[in-house]
């Protein structure tokens, strides 16, 4: 389905002309009907053979021009009515310049009340209206006469909305449901109704939907379009939603019902085309009334330069109230006070060209990619970026992966660009690889000191080190990244110094070292790189630090043997027994023991020590 839209100067006819082709007057309130004003939006059913259209029928009157914006972004087919006997107005010509920069995509010319003049008046009005509208968006568009009142003409502007609306492209149904609300109510026995026009995807009763930026979840309850209720609706339709659960109060027009995929935001870059008439109201933060979708909301219109011509820019929208929007959506800019129009454009979304024979979505993924750098895209902001629902994002995602475009870090799951991925494991790479030539006897780098060298976000650092780490591209080893090989080995020098301290007395094999007697003279030393081989030593396990003291891992084996072979003989172990064991002191004992509890190795009992079950059936590790 597709939408019509009218406008035109107030009294010019296009309510009456709207019932002549629906037979529904689309004027809601009494006041409208006595006064013989549209005030807010009219809504009918234009039906022609096999073609069914919505005509969204808006005010003419510039005091109701925020009521004409708010329908006028679903338009399609624009019907512009232009009375024979007044001919282009004012109001005409900036419904014209409005519209513009939203959706409009062809254009009819309904010339009324032509029973009123004679022929060669008639003709002449043609001329008029023809010439008048030069330049205009509706320059080249086919014009009909007709007289709403006899019916003359009716039938052949049928038959031009027709050929209008079998041209059109249909609207995407695939795409994140984007659903702005024009109209909300409350029906006794029902509860809350929203209408509006479906400008992207598809709804179905009982899917779950969003009201935005309110962020209210509801369920659709019941489902009409024009009166009939339908199951689904597509892309196209003029629709109204049973929202159980949602007070009307909480509606407000320019509200949005959308898919997990569209978030709310108040800060956009935008392209943005002025009027030439605005240039000269232009500064570089410019106050701006904004319509986007059926909403309006006030914000500021951000220039790096301010525009001298009317050329589309590059600027930022910066609003004062989120609304939902994303990549094309259209919008109108005016001035806060008058009210004039300063131009309009679109939200900046992915330019991408797609190469001959690719996937679709594989241009505008690697332009989205490419876009958010290595922070990456979660899988609803990647959705979003591409304006597909979240279930499709699957797909794309696999393809992309099994042809090396994509790449994955965690905690929380994002997507990068592999190039962009690579690129930051070669620097990586390159500063661990001068690492290890500088300082072999270092175990390589740690996240805080890549992340200075790199001048990196540590957190986002960590995601990349995990997922390198996982693929086998860089080796972890207690808090230190390596290249994947890389094996800490101390200096002669630094051997020599350690030997210094470790020395062992063969009456007293597994007594320690003093961890505070080694670390000062470590700090005290001016051998090169010592304090990175001592923190090596302990990081490979050659050295073990068992509460003050170190061990060495020959030390530590050997006791592990001599309580493993003790506890298979005798089941279970005092802390006497253990001092026997290995002919120590309880200073040194019980710290070591509560070292192999913590390991897994022994489990405490009471006063007892005994093997852990895995450590008693070593076959079944």
């Amino acid at each position: 389905m597709h939408i019509i839209g009218t406008a035109g100067h107030v009294d010019h006819g296009k309510s009456t002309l709207v019932e002549r082709l629906t037979g529904t007057h689309p004027d809601r309130f009494a006041e409208e009907r006595e006064r013989g004003m549209t005030l807010d939006l009219g809504f009918a059913r234009f039906e022609e053979g096999a073609f069914v259209a919505g005509i969204v029928d808006v005010p003419g009157h510039e005091r109701f021009l925020h009521n004409m914006l708010a329908g006028a972004s679903g338009m399609e087919v624009l019907l512009l009515v232009v009375a024979a006997t007044e001919g282009v107005m004012p109001q005409t010509r900036e419904h014209l310049a409005i519209l513009r920069f939203l959706n409009v995509r062809s254009v009819v010319i309904a010339v009324t009340k032509c029973d009123l003049l004679s022929e060669a008046e008639r003709e002449g009005a043609l001329a008029r209206i023809r010439s008048d509208l030069a330049g205009t968006l509706a320059a080249e568009a086919p014009m009909q006469a007709l007289s709403s009142t006899s019916g003359e003409g009716i039938p052949a502007l049928r038959s031009l909305l027709v050929a209008q609306l079998a041209a059109l492209e249909p609207r995407n149904s695939e795409a994140p449901l984007y659903l702005p609300i024009d109209r909300a109510f409350t029906l006794p026995g029902h509860g809350t109704i929203a209408t509006g026009t479906l400008m992207q995807g598809s709804v179905r009763v009982g899917e779950s939907v969003t009201l935005q930026p309110e962020g209210i979840r509801s369920r659709v309850r019941s489902l009409h379009v024009f009166g009939t209720s339908v199951e689904r609706a597509a892309a196209g339709a003029r629709v109204a939603l049973n929202l159980p659960g949602v007070a009307r109060e909480k509606i407000a027009r320019g509200s949005v019902l959308s898919g997990p995929e569209l978030l709310p935001g108040k800060n956009f870059v935008v392209r943005f085309t002025a009027l030439a008439e605005a240039l000269p109201l232009l500064r570089r933060r410019t106050p701006v009334r904004a319509s986007i979708g059926a909403a309006e909301i006030l914000g500021t219109l951000l220039f790096d330069r301010v525009p001298e011509s009317c050329e589309a820019v590059e600027a930022r929208l910066l609003l004062r109230e989120p609304t939902t929007a994303f990549g094309g959506v259209r919008f109108v800019l005016r001035r806060l006070s008058p009210k004039t129009l300063l131009g309009g454009g679109e939200i900046a979304g992915i330019e991408a060209t797609a190469g001959a024979g690719e996937a679709p979505h594989a241009a505008a993924l690697r332009a989205a990619l490419a876009e958010a750098g290595l922070a990456g895209l979660g899988r609803e902001e990647l959705a979003a970026k591409l304006n597909v629902r979240g279930e499709a994002i699957e797909e794309i995602v696999e393809s992309a992966i099994s042809v090396g475009e994509l790449r994955t870090i965690a905690k929380p799951e994002a997507f990068v660009g592999a190039a962009i991925s690579d690129a930051l494991l070669e620097r990586i790479v390159t500063q661990l690889a001068r690492r290890h030539e500088e300082a072999p006897w270092a175990m390589g780098r740690t996240l805080q000191a890549l992340a200075k060298e790199l001048s990196f976000d540590e957190a986002l650092l960590y995601r990349y080190l995990d997922a390198f780490v996982s693929e086998g591209r860089l080796a972890a080893r207690s808090g230190f990244y390596a290249l994947p090989g890389h094996e800490a080995r101390p200096s002669d020098e630094q051997d020599r110094f350690f030997a210094t301290f470790l020395q062992r007395d063969d009456a007293a094999s597994f007594a320690p070292t003093p961890a505070a007697e080694l670390e000062s003279a470590i700090r005290s030393s001016r051998i090169a790189g010592v304090a990175d081989a001592y923190a090596a030593l302990l990081a490979r396990g050659a050295l073990v630090r068992v509460g003050e003291d170190l061990y060495g891992a020959s030390q530590i084996a050997a006791v592990r043997a001599r309580v493993e072979k003790y506890l298979r003989e005798h089941r279970a172990m005092t802390v006497a027994d253990f001092r026997t064991l290995i002919g120590s002191s309880r200073k040194f004992a019980v710290p070591l023991l509560e070292w192999f509890d913590a390991r897994g190795i022994t489990l405490r009992t009471g006063d007892l020590r005994v093997l852990r079950a895995s450590e008693r059936n070593p076959s079944a590790r």
